[in-house]
C-alpha cells in the first residue's frame, strides 16, 4: 500500500499506474447497446423517408397507418422513422 503522503516523483511506474487505477472509475466492460432513435420532421422529413411527393407524404400521414410513430404539436410534425417504416411495411402486406 501505498502512503498518501509520498510524493509522486518517488513512486514507480507500476505504483504511478495503481493509484491513476484507484482513483479512476471502473469502466464497464460490457456494452450498453443503445441505438439512438431517429427522427424525421415534417412532410419534407416524411417526404424523403418514403421518397415520396408532398401529396403523397400527406395521404400517408393522414390515413392513420403511422399514427404511432407521429407526434404532432400545433404544425410541428415529428416521425419516429423506423417505427413509421415498419408500421407502414406492415399495413402493406
Amino acid at each position: 500500500m501505498i502512503r498518501s503522503d509520498t510524493p509522486i516523483w518517488q513512486l514507480t511506474v507500476s505504483e504511478f499506474m495503481q493509484v491513476l487505477e484507484n482513483c479512476m472509475p471502473k469502466n464497464d466492460t460490457r456494452k450498453e447497446e443503445h441505438t439512438a432513435k431517429k427522427y424525421v420532421y415534417g412532410l419534407k422529413g416524411l417526404c424523403e423517408l418514403f421518397s415520396c411527393s408532398k401529396g403523397t407524404a400527406i395521404k400517408i400521414k393522414e390515413s392513420g397507418v403511422i399514427d404511432k410513430a407521429v407526434t404532432q404539436i400545433g404544425r410541428k410534425i415529428i416521425v419516429d422513422a423506423e417505427l413509421a417504416l415498419e408500421l407502414h411495411h406492415r399495413k402493406k402486406k
